[in-house]
């Protein structure tokens, strides 16, 4: 097959690249870096192109700003598929969405939306958190030598692990709303944070902090934890951070 991975540099996306590779598939990475701009289009030619998957991101946390990204984002995708008659769209979210439709996550909503009547048959696959969030939140609110990291219920997962359902499911054809894919634990972002720190050898203090409004509520009560049906895939947190070299 000849695939495209829309966000194919970023930390899924180029694991996607490679995967898909390995399995003997010509693949086009399209990003800002290859040339390609998602947002105005610029660069974009799927000519030939059977199944495009779209893992792009934006870091904006604001719901405005995330929803008019992966909204411009997915109907330039879906249009350049439609003219080059591209056959499946696969888009891949978050465990989540539907529950706590807020922030990032307003923005992953919209996304669903205008993927589900565009005009490529498409595939929905909702992945809670990788693995790797847990050492990005440390830098994200710090003040010298303290981290604040949100109260969070998590159960996340190895980017690979993602990253290897995403071909799988390009392999096998338009799905509708996948199954959703989880680790196989839930933990407190916090406690994984501190076992980066420390497997890093980094000497911070880490508080845990209850974000306000509707996001923070809904971080903190479950509505973000997969539900009962998803698949729970390994390794836990500590066997990857032992063993991943992206760790």
């Amino acid at each position: 097959m000849r695939l495209a991975v829309a966000g194919g540099t970023g930390a899924v996306g180029r694991l996607i690249v490679a995967e898909a590779r390995r399995r003997g598939h010509e693949v086009l990475s399209l990003s800002r870096g290859e040339g390609v701009d998602l947002l105005t289009g610029t660069g974009l030619d799927l000519r030939g192109v059977d199944a495009v998957a779209d893992v792009s991101s934006v870091s904006a946390t604001a719901a405005d700003a995330a929803i008019r990204f992966f909204r411009t984002v997915s109907r330039t995708l879906l249009d350049a598929e439609a003219t080059a008659g591209v056959k499946h769209h696969l888009a891949l979210s978050v465990v989540g969405v539907p529950e706590a439709p807020f922030g990032y996550y307003a923005g992953k909503a919209a996304q669903e939306r205008v993927v589900r009547g565009g005009p490529v048959p498409w595939t929905i696959l909702r992945a809670t958190q990788f693995h790797e969030f847990a050492g990005q939140v440390l830098d994200a609110a710090r003040i010298g030598g303290v981290s604040l990291v949100p109260k969070m219920r998590s159960q996340p997962l190895a980017a690979s692990v993602v990253a290897g359902r995403v071909v799988d499911l390009l392999e096998a054809g338009p799905q509708g709303i996948a199954r959703e894919i989880a680790g196989p634990r839930e933990e407190r972002m916090a406690d994984l944070s501190r076992r980066w720190a420390a497997h890093h050898d980094e000497r911070r203090r880490i508080v845990e902090v209850p974000l306000p409004g509707a996001w923070g509520a809904a971080i903190r009560d479950g509505r973000i934890l997969p539900g009962p049906d998803a698949d729970l895939l390994g390794p836990t947190f500590d066997d990857w951070l032992a063993t991943s070299s992206a760790a």
